[in-house]
């Protein structure tokens, strides 16, 4: 089995301070770490003001970093080459490729709301699998985030409700900056996590509940998969799914789709038509219509997974997984080859329940297992991999974890 560890946080503190004393030779400011997560509901429901259900992973990414004088910042990352530098006021939308768009943007973020930064120095390195769909993006602009409240004091780091402030900053670098129109829910779950909890996210009010979380009294396990099948966000295609779901809810009259009550689906998809999105692309009414069926349906399936986690039946949770993923696949057509085989694999093997989780077209399933079945389950779908002639996928054991904060070296 291909097992994907997490870092120590002294381990992962550690990599980044010697990045960043290779790259600029000097000891930073701190380190700083911010989680990867994994959903168990509520997938594309975040930008439809809907409701989903993110766990904090162990896996992190650390940016080790320091305010510096002048105006020109310097960011390096042991995932990628070279280091990137720029003037603060070269930062912006439109200016910035690739990962630094998702750093410098948070701190262009920040300063667009009013908060007062300077120029700095930072070195990334990472343990969230990159491309896996478990939001190695929000983890690099969530840690960064932490990283400029403290360094230059801007109070936004003592609680949940203050670190809103941040949520909001990391998702215009993303939304803006960076180019991928996503939602908030990675953001959040990155930020406001808790440890052995589940954040239900209420996106339309901005609300948030935490939900206790511990598989391991129970003596199951969440395991995830990494199909190693590309995950993109940016290529276009999560972009049209957004707008054409807020094109859908334009022509039902209503802010989001989350005013649709399930009980009233069917005579809202009666009244959907063909729509037309900003950048010219028409989509057929039955396309539209699908859309629609799974945010509504999907929301539902939220609330119908939290019910059982608060009822202590999480064990019959798995249905409403497997609902979910069919959703993705046939309604909201988010799934890959590889998602789909690991989600049957895995529940041929024993698991509860499956899905995909994440944004799709590509990254990562998870399973609920018994604990001492994940041997047995990742066999079986490494072994349906290798009968296709895929690349092996990689497996991690999620838990739900805490948000981003500083790190030491020693723990």
């Amino acid at each position: 089995m291909n097992q994907i560890p997490a870092w120590t946080t002294a381990h992962g503190a550690e990599r980044a301070r010697a990045a960043f004393r290779e790259a600029f030779d000097a000891e930073p400011a701190g380190v700083w770490a911010a989680p990867g997560r994994v959903n168990l509901i509520g997938e594309h429901t975040d930008y439809n003001g809907g409701l989903c259900l993110p766990i904090a992973l162990a896996h992190r990414t650390y940016v080790a970093l320091s305010p510096v004088e002048g105006e020109q910042i310097a960011l390096t990352s042991r995932q990628e080459d070279g280091v990137w530098t720029a003037a603060v006021d070269e930062v912006g939308p439109g200016r910035v490729d690739g990962w630094p768009g998702y750093a410098a943007g948070v701190s262009w973020a920040l300063a667009q709301d009013g908060r007062t930064l300077g120029a700095y120095r930072a070195a990334v390195d990472s343990c969230v699998p990159y491309g896996a769909g478990l939001s190695s993006s929000a983890a690099l602009e969530s840690a960064f985030a932490v990283a400029f409240d403290d360094v230059f004091d801007l109070g936004l780091g003592a609680d949940d409700d203050a670190r809103a402030t941040l949520v909001a900053a990391c998702i215009r670098a993303e939304n803006e900056v960076a180019g991928a129109n996503t939602g908030g829910m990675d953001q959040s779950a990155a930020l406001l996590s808790h440890d052995g909890t589940a954040l239900l996210l209420d996106m339309r009010d901005g609300s948030r509940t935490h939900i206790p979380f511990d598989l391991a009294a129970d003596g199951l396990a969440l395991l995830v998969i990494d199909t190693r099948a590309p995950h993109q966000l940016v290529d276009g295609q999560y972009g049209q799914r957004r707008a054409t779901c807020e094109a859908a809810a334009q022509r039902l009259g209503v802010p989001t789709l989350r005013e649709v009550a399930p009980d009233r689906l069917d005579d809202a998809l009666h009244d959907l038509e063909d729509v037309t999105l900003p950048d010219g692309t028409r989509v057929d009414v039955d396309v539209v219509r699908r859309r629609v069926r799974h945010v509504v349906t999907e929301i539902a399936r939220v609330e119908e997974f939290v019910g059982l986690l608060r009822d202590g039946r999480v064990r019959e949770v798995g249905p409403v997984m497997d609902a979910s993923h069919v959703s993705l696949r046939d309604d909201y057509e988010v799934t890959v080859p590889q998602l789909d085989v690991a989600v049957e694999a895995a529940r041929a093997a024993g698991a509860y329940g499956a899905r995909m989780t994440g944004g799709g077209f590509g990254g990562s399933a998870i399973a609920l297992v018994e604990a001492d079945a994940t041997g047995a389950v990742s066999a079986a779908v490494s072994a349906a991999f290798a009968g296709r002639g895929w690349t092996e996928p990689g497996f991690l054991a999620a838990t739900g974890d805490g948000a981003a904060a500083r790190v030491e070296t020693e723990e």
